[in-house]
């Protein structure tokens, strides 16, 4: 969101940032690209929820917001709804995951506010799937994949060998660090020498670190909290694994992609978008242990393959930079406000994100 708003061409658009809480360590660097305006919500069941909707239905009038982009599924839930009621002009929803197993709730919450957008951008394919599949029309949806800064060059030496496997994502259930401790226990029996890095922060590291010293592998395995130097984790690394249950367009595999590493991840969701099985990385089966396992090892046993398939795989990640993302959106803001009859092509407008 950060990087879409800095890419929003300044002679068309005046771009606000709204969010339930002012605070957390993105802020900074939120208020550095917009004005920032608070909405205090905790709970949709409270009225308190409904007040602060009528703050921000307000706050769109004052503004004279024309075109309202909610990000996630809670701003989906607040935001489309209460800017319908100002009568914002466009509006756009977002999918940016899968997740079957959320609550039925939530689900049916966020269905009804996308009754209230004029198009829902998914992610992936996989995710505009999921939105047909919920009931979201296919007239609505509009896919724009993720975006990230592609470096210009690889400083990446080739390893020796490929020992040293890493993953990026929230200790959470779907993730799959469970398949990877089950699979890291056939690794270190043919490469007793390897070693995994699992970078991020959740409610599953306790489970996980038990389940590490269950199977004897926690010597092996490093947690590494959240952490902001992502990149340079990449760097230190040989192999990236995402063992994941469900994935719309994992932002951890891109950047993976750009750093020149190979992917060894699961056959989920849009993740095959991203991987090309043998040619930009290895897919497995989610929630196989056993074949995450040999594909780890066919990796850490032939160094030439890994080169080629992370080569291959920096060269994918090319495609996928910030610039085009952001021109992306641009694109469906000017149709769908031209769409509209409200303003010529090259008249200027607001956006709030």
């Amino acid at each position: 969101m950060i990087e879409l708003v800095r890419r929003l061409d300044t002679d068309r658009w005046t771009p606000y940032v709204a969010c339930f809480h002012a605070r957390g360590s993105w802020l900074g660097r939120v208020a550095q690209v917009a004005p920032i305006s608070e909405f205090p919500i905790d709970s949709f069941r409270r009225l308190e929820a409904f007040r602060h909707g009528w703050g921000f239905a307000q706050w769109c009038r004052r503004h004279r917001i024309a075109v309202v982009h909610a990000t996630a599924m809670p701003s989906n839930i607040f935001a489309l709804p209460f800017a319908a009621l100002a009568g914002v002009p466009v509006r756009i929803g977002n999918r940016r995951e899968i997740n079957p197993d959320k609550a039925a709730l939530p689900i049916a919450a966020q269905r009804a506010a996308f009754a209230c957008a004029h198009k829902v951008i998914a992610n992936s394919r996989a995710a505009a799937d999921r939105l047909q599949h919920e009931g979201v029309p296919r007239r609505k949806i509009e896919v724009i994949p993720n975006g990230l800064d592609v470096p210009q060059s690889s400083q990446r030496g080739r390893p020796s060998m490929l020992r040293k496997v890493v993953m990026v994502a929230n200790l959470r259930r779907e993730k799959g660090h469970d398949v990877l401790i089950d699979a890291a226990v056939h690794v270190l029996k043919r490469f007793p020498d390897a070693a995994f890095e699992v970078v991020g922060a959740g409610p599953e590291l306790d489970a996980l670190t038990s389940r590490s010293r269950a199977a004897g592998v926690s010597a092996a395995f490093s947690f590494m909290g959240h952490r902001d130097d992502v990149a340079a984790r990449l760097d230190r690394n040989d192999i990236f694994v995402l063992p994941s249950r469900s994935e719309a367009f994992p932002n951890a595999v891109l950047e993976a992609m750009a750093a020149g590493l190979p992917i060894v991840a699961s056959r989920v969701g849009g993740i095959p978008e991203l991987v090309d099985h043998q040619r930009t990385g290895l897919l497995a089966p989610p929630g196989d242990s056993t074949a995450l396992a040999e594909a780890l090892c066919t990796l850490m046993a032939d160094r030439e393959l890994g080169a080629r398939l992370g080569s291959a795989a920096r060269a994918e990640a090319s495609r996928y930079s910030f610039d085009r993302m952001g021109s992306a959106f641009e694109r469906v803001y000017l149709a769908e406000l031209a769409r509209r009859g409200v303003i010529q092509a090259e008249e200027p407008q607001l956006v709030a994100s």
